[in-house]
């Protein structure tokens, strides 16, 4: 049977991701892996949840086994206005939001919402590969501004909006990560998101504003919100998850912006999924309403601090002449970038089967009209000190091995 003939256009255009498929390969107990977004499973408050979830079935077993409203159960929708005042000062209203299985869900359903076929958007360079995928289904035609140490530039955006407008094109979005950005770990300073709100405004477009390690923090000022800084003229939709400062197995996470927008997500989610979880939905509203989460987001604040501080201290200890790399001052990752000659994809073989060290290329998180190929980026969280430092030690030692050839 021939099957392509029987399949879509998205299911014929869709890309595996890249990490998810390097996951198969390196679960051999040898291999030490920077490659995923991992978070430290020894963080997890296991005991808490096993606690909150048996209270939650026994206090309400009706509504936690049951189907769940679509736009998020009440009691979660409550708590998560309430986290936005107390960590944003964003004064939401339940009609605002809409619980999703998570930001990857959420990004899914922004490309069914705005885009057709063919429909242009722009993307800081490099992005996160998981947007570049739910877009790239949809058929987005992706335009990647230019980045530099802080962030995708405000030049980098208004060329590729200035070349659309000449071309008699709309941007539908521009999708930007803007606190320490998977991949590259760099945080849009607060004038920079003036100005790139100013360019949206001007253009006639919106922005997809995700934010899933915001509050990973270790050092320094935070910048506000692009939807702070929107002051609710309209032009910002974000994207939160707990993914990072919870339990990513919970995939839960929720979507913040206009009311006439949210509801067209609600709508959409109905033929998606009809609910995202109730019983976990429950269980997070309760873990909200207790206190405990901003407790537990600076434990996992702390130790993230000092494993990437170890990662820093092993790179510069370890890492020969000419290679660069980021210092975020949060989240997760970090970017390191090579001479211009070297082709991390190529070098990942080596990497993997001679040293047995782990990364993600970097060619994947980038628009397909910019890939570069000296880039590779480095996850920091789900490795535990001692692995850092044998496994910086490494990668080092591939990379000298492949310059040298």
């Amino acid at each position: 049977m021939d099957y392509n003939k029987l399949y879509s256009q998205t299911a014929k255009s869709v890309k595996a991701s890249a990490i998810r498929e390097l996951l198969k390969v390196i679960s051999r107990p040898n291999v030490i892996s920077f490659a995923g977004g991992l978070p430290d499973p020894n963080l997890f408050p296991a005991d808490t949840i096993a606690t909150i979830m048996g209270q939650v079935v026994q206090a309400s077993p009706k509504e936690a086994l049951q189907y769940g409203t679509t736009e998020g159960q009440p009691s979660l929708k409550k708590e998560l206005v309430n986290l936005l005042q107390e960590t944003e000062h964003i004064q939401a209203t339940p009609e605002q939001l809409v619980v999703v299985s998570a930001s990857q869900q959420a990004l899914d359903m922004v490309a069914r919402v705005f885009l057709n076929h063919g429909d242009a958007i722009i993307t800081a360079s490099p992005t996160y590969l998981g947007a570049l995928q739910a877009f790239e289904a949809s058929g987005a035609d992706i335009f990647g501004a230019e980045s530099d140490d802080l962030g995708v530039t405000v030049e980098g955006i208004e060329n590729c909006l200035r070349q659309l407008q000449q071309a008699g094109r709309v941007c539908k979005f521009i999708y930007l990560v803007p606190d320490f950005q998977n991949p590259t770990g760099t945080t849009i300073p607060q004038e920079r998101r003036k100005e790139i709100l100013k360019l949206a405004e001007k253009y006639g477009t919106i922005i997809i504003e995700d934010s899933p390690y915001r509050q990973v923090r270790f050092e320094g000022q935070a910048p506000e919100t692009f939807y702070n800084l929107d002051q609710g003229r309209g032009y910002v939709i974000t994207l939160f998850t707990f993914s990072k400062v919870f339990v990513p197995g919970f995939r839960l996470g929720y979507v913040l912006g206009p009311a006439e927008i949210i509801q067209k997500f609600v709508v959409l989610k109905q033929a998606m999924d009809l609910c995202t979880s109730p019983i976990l939905q429950l269980a997070t509203a309760a873990y909200l309403k207790s206190g405990q989460l901003l407790k537990h987001v600076a434990e996992v604040v702390e130790v993230y601090h000092k494993k990437r501080d170890k990662m820093l201290e092993m790179l510069a200890k370890y890492m020969p002449q000419g290679v660069k790399w980021t210092r975020p001052e949060g989240g997760l990752f970090l970017w390191i970038t090579l001479p211009a000659n070297i082709n991390t994809s190529e070098m990942l073989k080596t990497a993997l089967e001679q040293q047995h060290v782990a990364y993600v290329a970097g060619v994947d998180f980038y628009p397909p009209r910019d890939a570069r190929y000296n880039d590779l980026r480095l996850n920091f969280s789900y490795s535990t000190f001692e692995q850092i430092e044998e496994g910086i030690q490494r990668l080092a030692a591939a990379i000298k091995q492949y310059m040298a050839c």
